[in-house]
């Protein structure tokens, strides 16, 4: 499923968040790792020596552990087709963070990770940045959260999620939410509301248990009712030490990656790490 992770670095601590992420994927998925800092050409060139520029991912390069298969590479250029230029190697994991330097430089959503999050056709984790957080050693997760909605382009996050799960030791939380209409003759009939929850558990159960027979250590589901994405965001807020896991798009599937959507405001708003898996054309 991966064959190497990149890590966009722009030298401020806040995009160096991902570190921590990075290196617990590498050693735990036996991964090479490509360190990539882009000098804006729209900025100019003395503000980032080519020199400095290098040195800095090499002090970066020797915090991995395997330093060997972790090499660096400095481009001229804009940030984002950079970024996706480098990533054009079928499985590479891009891991960065969603804002970097402050002011015109940071990456937020709207900018350099707005523009990943659109073009990459690969896996993309997103670690939301933050000020003052250690960069230092591995990040510590003990769950992964994979939100499904029955339909096979939701479905498609699977295999990528059950290869994490599997190498790290993370249980899988399965979830499915479930909402009707407002209408209030529908929500007189609690019969109705029960076939919906108990189609969303069978589901589930039935993943779950695929999942226990093709090695997942542990799988656990949940069948909230509400809006997806705030359910979804919910569930994150309240489980420490996770990571969400999702497809691009789901049961709105129509050929394209829905922003806007679910996976859109999960990506905006969980303050865990959100590993995108965006569908290809014609799956």
């Amino acid at each position: 499923m991966y064959s190497k992770i990149l890590v966009p670095l722009d030298g401020s601590s806040v995009s160096e968040t991902v570190l921590p992420y990075a290196r617990l994927l590498a050693n735990s998925l036996k991964l090479s790792v490509e360190l990539l800092r882009v000098n804006d050409s729209d900025l100019p060139a003395a503000s980032s020596p080519p020199s400095r520029g290098l040195e800095y991912l090499e002090t970066i390069a020797h915090t991995f552990s395997n330093n060997a298969s972790t090499i660096c590479t400095l481009r001229l250029g804009k940030p984002a087709e950079a970024i996706l230029d480098r990533a054009e190697q079928a499985g590479t994991l891009i891991v960065m963070g969603t804002h970097g330097r402050s002011g015109v430089r940071r990456w937020l959503l709207g900018s350099v990770a707005e523009k990943v999050l659109q073009g990459a056709t690969n896996p993309l984790l997103l670690v939301r940045g933050r000020d003052r957080e250690t960069t230092a050693g591995e990040a510590a997760l003990k769950k992964l959260i994979v939100p499904l909605d029955g339909s096979h382009l939701a479905e498609l996050v699977l295999p990528y999620a059950m290869e994490v799960a599997a190498r790290l030791l993370l249980e899988m939380v399965l979830v499915r939410v479930y909402d009707l209409p407002s209408y209030e003759t529908l929500s007189q009939l609690e019969w109705v509301v029960e076939e919906f929850r108990e189609e969303a558990t069978s589901y589930l159960r039935e993943k779950a248990r695929q999942l226990k027979a093709e090695g997942v250590r542990a799988v656990s589901y949940l069948v909230p009712r509400g809006k997806a994405a705030e359910e979804i965001v919910e569930i994150a807020q309240d489980t420490p030490e996770s990571l969400v896991a999702i497809s691009t798009h789901g049961r709105t599937g129509i050929g394209r990656w829905v922003l806007g959507s679910v996976t859109d405001r999960v990506v905006r708003y969980s303050g865990d790490p959100v590993l995108v898996i965006r569908a290809q054309p014609g799956t």
